[in-house]
């Protein structure tokens, strides 16, 4: 297995909400017996001009389809490049997947709610279970691509859904805090969500140059760099969440050509 260093990414902006930098890369305790394993990755910009964006989507399916027991995947906005008739395109090549497959919205996904619900199958908000864990995909966009605050209501709503389970993981694209360049100041959402004892981790997309963690509250927060567009990290990437039957959870960012690890937590 390979490791490198942890690299710093961020751009970090003073603010009494943040606690802690970037935590540096360190021994990840594996689970010994993996109950639940689900891989996100983020900012495919399907179609974007002037990007190789077929060959880093096949690049993503072959290097999800050679990961063993993965229960599903998470693709955390910015699916598509603007042009709202890219959906079904991108829809199809998502279902080239052996596994399930789960979407947020980002900004650059130009859709409208109902085209979005009806393509995608499944609405922008949304949320299911996987082996006693709570899964809660937030939208943070709109047709105009502005950046927003995720919908607390339904967050809360599913938050309390799923108060008794063991874990529970969100997703929402864009950074819902000024922890990094491109992220928007939502301290509301950032309390609620640590508000829950079983929220385990929340995972971001948006920002193609972090690829690390942050934390707040005792919280971690997440990236996963992206695996196409025109910008960002020079290496695609996707990241691998596994949950042990020991209550064990471990988070670790690969390269999608080679397997690399490039950096794992603890969560």
């Amino acid at each position: 297995m390979h490791r490198r260093p942890f690299l710093q990414k961020l751009s970090l902006i003073g603010s009494s909400l943040m606690t802690l930098p970037f935590i540096t890369y360190g021994k990840m305790d594996f689970p010994k017996a993996t109950k639940l394993k689900f891989i996100t990755a983020s900012d495919g910009h399907w179609g974007q001009p002037n990007t190789d964006f077929e060959t880093s989507h096949r690049n993503l399916i072959e290097a999800i389809h050679r990961e063993k027991d993965v229960d599903f995947v998470v693709f955390n906005g910015d699916l598509i490049h603007d042009e709202p008739t890219l959906l079904p395109e991108v829809k199809m090549v998502y279902s080239q997947l052996q596994i399930p497959h789960y979407v947020t919205r980002g900004n650059h996904d130009r859709v409208s709610l109902t085209d979005f619900e009806r393509i995608m199958g499944q609405a922008t908000n949304f949320s299911f279970q996987a082996k006693d864990s709570g899964i809660i995909l937030l939208d943070c966009s709109n047709e105009k691509g502005e950046y927003l605050c995720a919908n607390l209501d339904f967050a809360k709503s599913k938050l309390e859904e799923y108060a008794s389970l063991s874990n529970v993981f969100v997703f929402v694209h864009i950074s819902q805090n000024e922890w990094t360049r491109h992220g928007v100041p939502c301290t509301d959402f950032l309390n609620l969500v640590t508000s829950y004892p079983n929220v385990r981790a929340t995972f971001h997309g948006h920002d193609h140059d972090v690829d690390g963690q942050m934390i707040y509250r005792k919280k971690p927060f997440l990236w996963s760099g992206h695996f196409g567009g025109n910008w960002g990290n020079p290496f695609p990437s996707y990241r691998v969440c596994e949950v042990g039957e020991d209550g064990k959870a471990i988070t670790y960012l690969k390269t999608v050509q080679e397997g690399m690890i490039l950096n794992g937590h603890n969560l």
